[in-house]
């Protein structure tokens, strides 16, 4: 073969390649995408991001199959998605979980080593307690547990965003817990009406149910104001802590993929956030509808990064 064919062969060999890649992206999705949830079946990450796969499905056209991959504070399942191929065909959920877990030294993972796609939901979380204790307000449980330092048990995931809370709140509060940790909020959630701990920090939607039935008591809201269906509850900060315990989740795919496979998950997102039908979905299990998109994302994630960085010290 003459150097002009070799040329010529390499030639047409490049301009059949990138039409090729280029229309494989654009076609995107051609077939279902696995959505991988880091935490087991009925916690907050499984109830919320379920909502945005139903809803997903509708804007992309393709199944969206969650798969619930829980263990060691949510890292299990984002190591696995880490490792699947780059081309849109994975995606999961991150929160700030993650930035603590990393920051903490329980996984070399962090949210930097996906590419973000948008933020779409956050919590209303609340002090919740069991019933049995009989604790009414904040004011009655921090009276029992700071004569009886240490005796109270805590629900967190060590490592993880309830630990980093039950030291803050022990910080403000002046008290001191048990802690006993569980790998999510159902695990917490069932141990905390079943007697096993005291006192967690949740999402209220979690555990309104509990709260209906009469197995627990929230006795403060740690948002900025107060939960719209617990009009009675105070928030931490009426009652004298600068405490707000959020937790945002947002969707992120495997390091590489394409911009334009990107693109069209940060499109389909924005219009799923915008659906007054999720925003509903949303509303009645208690959560909220936080949509960002990629560049005010991965701005949050930076700024929440430093913060979590900085405060890592109080989990040794």
């Amino acid at each position: 073969m003459t150097l002009k064919s070799l040329f010529t062969t390499a030639a047409l060999a490049a301009a059949f390649s990138i039409p090729a890649f280029a229309t494989a992206a654009d076609n995107y999705p051609n077939k279902p995408i696995e959505f991988i949830v880091p935490w087991g079946p009925g916690g907050g990450s499984d109830l919320l991001m379920r909502l945005v796969s139903r809803h997903l499905e509708k804007e992309l056209g393709q199944a969206i199959p969650v798969i619930n991959m829980p263990g060691a504070s949510g890292t299990v399942g984002l190591r696995e998605a880490s490792r699947r191929d780059n081309d849109g065909y994975t995606i999961t959920q991150i929160h700030e979980g993650l930035l603590i877990a990393h920051h903490s030294g329980v996984t070399e993972l962090n949210w930097d080593d996906f590419d973000a796609v948008s933020m779409m939901t956050s919590d209303n979380s609340v002090i919740v307690v069991n019933a049995d204790t009989g604790w009414e307000t904040l004011d009655d449980m921090l009276e029992d547990v700071t004569s009886r330092p240490g005796e109270y048990r805590m629900g967190v995931t060590l490592g993880g965003i309830p630990h980093l809370w039950a030291v803050q709140f022990e910080e403000s509060t002046n008290t001191q817990f048990g802690y006993v940790g569980y790998e999510g909020t159902g695990e917490r959630l069932r141990a905390l009406a079943g007697g096993h701990i005291t006192v967690a920090i949740e999402d209220y939607f979690s555990a309104r149910a509990f709260v209906e039935n009469g197995d627990m008591n929230v006795l403060a809201a740690a948002t900025n104001e107060r939960i719209e269906e617990l009009p009675d509850i105070p928030t931490l900060q009426e009652l004298g802590h600068d405490l707000e315990f959020l937790v945002t989740r947002g969707i992120v795919v495997p390091k590489g993929t394409p911009e334009s496979v990107i693109a069209t998950l940060e499109s389909a997102l924005a219009n799923v956030a915008e659906s007054e039908d999720f925003q509903t979905d949303i509303e009645n299990v208690g959560g909220s509808v936080r949509y960002l998109n990629r560049e005010d994302y991965i701005a949050y994630l930076e700024r929440n990064n430093e913060i979590i960085e900085n405060n890592a010290h109080l989990l040794d």
